[in-house]
């Protein structure tokens, strides 16, 4: 189970930057797509996403790291 928990973690902590430069990607191009008169309101659209998956995407990163270092074996 130990060993499973460390194969997540990795797998947490790499996706969390994965995601949040597609994240950052989708959002130029989206940005860059847009209709000149829309390009406002595309951009406000995407800030407000990129502003709640961030933390998201960091919380799930230190849930990698702590299951990484096993220190979810203990339960006090």
């Amino acid at each position: 189970m130990n060993t499973i928990k460390k194969l997540l973690g990795v797998i947490w902590m790499v996706l969390s930057p994965i995601t949040i430069a597609f994240l950052v990607y989708e959002t130029v191009i989206k940005y860059q797509e847009a209709l000149p008169q829309a390009k406002a309101n595309t951009l406000l659209q995407w800030c407000i996403i990129l502003l709640i998956f961030i933390p998201i995407a960091i919380g799930l990163f230190l849930f990698g790291k702590y299951a990484f270092e096993n220190e979810y074996d203990t339960v006090d």
